[in-house]
């Protein structure tokens, strides 16, 4: 049965229309999710089906009796209250007979099932669970068909599995906009493009999503370069003129003027984002080391939010910071970054770091500055990867008009802020990368571009993000906050650390139950006690307590030499001694990898035998 049906839905903002004769029927039981580029208009059509905006032209018609509710993108500023008051305020009879205590009764059976404390204040919950209370008060309504525009922006993973689970257990209708490809692909039932205007229905995997659109736009483009050549072709013959007033020549002009009209109504398809990392000098081995650091805010209790951290970055890790929002992953962050001082331990800064950092709640954009301003800084040209560019050029990288670069920042979308920070920072030549949630509002084709861009980048990076499959994508080992501070490094991304976690959980006794379904769970296998890993020898711990002074020394001697080299000076009284230095630089380097080699092995058998 068909909750919602759309017919020629036509809106634009003075522009090319954003939707342009749009159809479409959400059926019972579906659950649909909205794709599409940053502004294709995805938001606006969800204002639309929500009833927030009024179409220029076409209808949208809800079946008799269906309700429609929306977990609007963002948390409303200055909303307050308990929890019960804020999800009570979207409590609707169901019918006609449904007396006041029965919705109080429906209320506190919502909250129950939803895990939210009635009497807890609004404003000081976290992210996540502000999100959770806004699901609640839409689902208080009793919808029929749920909204949802990016649910999983700002929550965690365990947030963000949360509502998979919930909303996959209700058995609610739904339309959603995200692209959090897991959590699409866990989700949606049917994936609807909106592309140029024209909504398409791509009722497959998204997997199978993305090989048939690509083959789509491959046909398209092939189609266009003919129509353009025998355009082309025309204009050629119109040029040397008509030689006879005969029809056929008339009806050939007739034809031009229509290929014309057709030539200029096409709506390109906006191309990908040309993003490049201005790369710094290597930095040393060593980018940073934390030995037992401690960390705790001065009367935030006796809970440190890092506890006994011992890390070892090195040049070239690609290392993702995983935990529940208030775990401390930007703490941490900003520890590892030298801006935080450690209450109890030792932090180790390599040498030669140029380290970009791109924070979470985007502050380096100065929204009463226009786009050019806040990129270039008040000049007319940027230097990228050791190449002058001039600004306009290189924002049209970063898919922005040159008629939008003297916009203020303010005016932009989130994916788009998102892009202008990228495009600022990457200016910066940088050998550390730091990005705090980095995949915010950005659309699928650049977060696959920024997911090559990260792989391909040879220097050092640390990025905090809740979107696992980039996670799986770019990075070779993830720090887990474990509680109380404790933090653990696994080897691999997101899919990796949950199968380690899942095959470490202690084994339940027959008969247990689920926690989410309540039924009996199948008696797990009992792993068998595996041997005690050996202890390190007398003459491997003195050799292991050497190691780090012998990296200083091998790191201060490169130090040395590098500077030797950058003075000019040094060329001009003792040129006969650059080769030596130079060879001397490359045996450094050698040896360092070889040392961190030999620190890695012997710690990894310290370590696999305290644990024991």
């Amino acid at each position: 049965m068909p909750l919602l049906t759309i017919n020629d839905l036509t809106h634009a903002f003075g522009g090319p229309p954003v939707l342009e004769e749009v159809n479409l029927q959400v059926d019972a039981g579906e659950r649909v999710c909205l794709v599409g580029r940053n502004g294709s208009g995805k938001s606006t059509f969800m204002k639309l089906l929500a009833g927030d905006m009024a179409p220029d032209r076409g209808t949208i018609v809800k079946a008799p009796g269906v309700r429609v509710a929306r977990l609007p993108q963002d948390i409303p500023a200055g909303l307050t209250g308990t929890v019960h008051d804020v999800v009570a305020a979207g409590l609707v009879p169901l019918n006609d007979h449904e007396e006041d205590w029965e919705q109080e009764v429906r209320l506190e059976n919502l909250l129950e099932r939803m895990s939210l404390t009635p009497t807890a204040d609004f404003p000081s919950l976290s992210g996540g669970l502000k999100r959770r209370v806004l699901l609640a008060q839409a689902l208080a309504s009793g919808p029929d068909l749920l909204l949802l525009d990016e649910p999983t922006n700002h929550l965690d993973i365990e947030s963000i599995q949360w509502m998979e689970t919930f909303l996959l257990e209700s058995g609610l209708s739904l339309f959603f906009v995200s692209h959090d490809r897991a959590f699409l692909k866990k989700l949606a039932t049917r994936i609807v493009e909106l592309d140029r205007g024209v909504l398409t229905n791509w009722d497959c995997p998204y997997e199978t999503f993305l090989v048939r659109r690509a083959e789509r736009l491959e046909v398209q483009e092939r189609e266009w370069a003919q129509k353009d050549k025998f355009l082309a072709q025309e204009e050629a013959w119109i040029r040397r003129g008509i030689k006879a007033r005969r029809t056929r020549d008339q009806g050939r002009v007739t034809r031009l003027k229509q290929l014309r009209a057709e030539r200029r109504s096409r709506r390109e398809l906006q191309g990908n984002a040309t993003m490049r990392v201005s790369e710094a000098d290597r930095s040393g081995q060593r980018v940073v080391e934390a030995i037992g650091v401690d960390f705790a805010y001065p009367g935030a209790g006796d809970t440190p939010l890092v506890k006994g951290l011992e890390l070892m970055v090195g040049r070239g890790d690609k290392i993702g910071l995983l935990g529940p929002n208030g775990a401390g992953k930007t703490t941490l962050v900003k520890l590892l970054l030298g801006e935080l001082q450690p209450t109890a331990g030792e932090l180790k800064f390599g040498t030669r770091l140029e380290v970009v950092y791109l924070d979470q709640l985007r502050a380096q954009i100065d929204g009463d500055k226009t786009m050019m301003e806040n990129v270039a800084e008040g000049n007319d040209h940027v230097t990228v990867d050791g190449k002058r560019k001039h600004v306009i050029s290189y924002l049209e990288d970063f898919l922005f008009e040159p008629d939008r670069a003297r916009t203020p920042a303010r005016v932009l979308s989130g994916g788009e802020r998102n892009r202008l920070l990228l495009a600022r920072l990457f200016t910066k030549p940088a050998n550390v990368l730091v990005l705090d949630e980095p995949t915010n509002d950005l659309d699928s084709e650049t977060l696959e571009l920024l997911e090559s861009l990260l792989v391909d980048f040879g220097g050092t990076l640390l990025v905090v993000s809740h979107d696992r499959d980039f996670l799986d994508n770019v990075v070779t080992s993830t720090l887990v906050a474990e509680g109380d501070g404790v933090w653990r490094e696994y080897v691999g991304g997101y899919s990796d650390y949950a199968a380690e976690r899942a095959r470490n959980q202690p084994a339940k006794a027959p008969g247990s139950t689920t926690p989410a379904t309540g039924e009996p769970e199948k008696a797990k296998p009992v792993w068998k006690k595996q041997p005690k890993p050996r202890k390190l020898n007398g003459k491997e711990k003195a050799e292991l307590e050497a190691l780090p002074a012998k990296i200083e020394a091998l790191e201060a001697e490169q130090a040395e030499l590098t500077g030797k080299l950058a003075d000019p000076a040094f060329y001009a009284e003792k040129a006969a001694e650059v080769p030596a230095i130079k060879a001397r630089l490359d045996a450094i380097e050698e040896e360092t990898l070889e040392v961190f080699a030999r620190w890695e092995e012997l710690e990894a058998i310290k370590t696999a035998s305290e644990q024991a």
